[in-house]
């Protein structure tokens, strides 16, 4: 069985899904023959890291958020990020650009490591308040968890898998994706949002009971 998910590393919904999804997998009888693919997506390709400023910064600017609203909301997501076993700081996230993460995260992809890219970033986004728009940091997290040093290098300084996350972009616009995560089992169902792990586990189920 086959699950893709739509994801980007500054999206801490996205965050909280792969936490709840990975706790249902975990207790699928056949989570050996679960495939998970993730592919790339942006919430704002626009974006970009400017020194000084701050998550609630952004929100406030981009998103028409009152700065009472942008913390209200964020304590919230600590405590469902607390909940799961995650720690987001908010205080310390740098808003970026992250098409370079996404290219790294392919180049992951074809070495068996995607899911450890994107573990590895979102703690790196959220946790530990590192600029992920920066090759340097980019290619620091990716030899963190396996990746060639030579490779990663050739990577951020062309142009490599640049197509693929347009691609995966392109795709997330034909299946009417306008919210992240998503994920869809099978090519037949369809999860949005970060869904407790019983609704997950259910919907695996159910894909699994349809395919056999």
């Amino acid at each position: 069985m086959k699950v893709e998910i739509w994801s980007d590393v500054v999206c801490p919904f996205c965050y909280l899904g792969k936490k709840k999804f990975e706790n249902a997998l975990a207790q699928f009888e056949y989570k050996d023959q679960v495939e998970v693919i993730w592919h790339s997506f942006q919430l704002d390709p626009n974006s970009h890291y400017q020194p000084g400023v701050t998550i609630t910064d952004y929100l406030v600017e981009h998103k028409g958020y009152g700065v009472e609203d942008v913390k209200e909301m964020n304590s919230e997501l600590k405590d469902r990020g607390a909940a799961v076993g995650l720690t987001f700081n908010f205080e310390k996230a740098l808003p970026a650009n992250t098409f370079d993460a996404h290219r790294v995260i392919h180049l992951a992809g074809i070495n068996q490591l995607q899911n450890e890219a994107e573990e590895r970033l979102f703690k790196a986004y959220f946790t530990e308040g590192q600029n992920i728009e920066d090759k340097e940091t980019l290619a620091k997290i990716a030899n963190e968890i396996g990746l060639s040093t030579n490779d990663v290098a050739d990577l951020l300084a062309g142009d490599r898998f640049t197509d693929e996350v347009k691609r995966d972009i392109h795709d997330s616009k034909s299946l009417g994706i306008k919210g992240v995560p998503f994920f869809l089992i099978d090519e037949k169902f369809s999860v949005s949002g970060a869904q407790e792990s019983n609704y997950f586990l259910r919907a695996l189920t159910k894909a699994w009971v349809e395919e056999v």
